[in-house]
């Protein structure tokens, strides 16, 4: 069988340039691919639903808003699946709270 290839969903980078974010299937988790390290949230599949659990920017690469644009392309490719998402990671509850537009991706109780 042969594989897809991995999802993308592009994010602006604060120096103008535009990197995507993929869903990397085999390392449960979403990645985004900069010079100095790749950063990236893990995940647990549950049916339709994303469980998102850790999300780690490398400490060269903190403070210039990659998390946020990591966060965002992950929940754009998530919207684009079809997909839900539960937050166990307290970055990506806090950005879910602060960025009303993906509110609506949150799994119902």
């Amino acid at each position: 069988m042969r594989a897809s290839p991995p999802c993308s969903s592009e994010s602006p980078i604060g120096d103008g340039m535009t990197k995507p974010v993929i869903d990397n299937p085999a390392r449960s988790r979403y990645e985004l691919a900069l010079d100095g390290g790749v950063a990236f949230v893990d995940y647990q599949r549950a049916g339709n639903v994303r469980v998102l659990t850790h999300s780690e920017v490398p400490p060269a690469l903190r403070g210039r808003g990659i998390g946020g644009e990591l966060v965002a392309g992950a929940l754009q490719l998530v919207r684009e699946q079809g997909m839900r998402v539960k937050p166990r990671c307290s970055y990506v509850v806090r950005f879910i709270e602060r960025n009303p537009q993906f509110q609506d991706l949150l799994q119902q109780p």
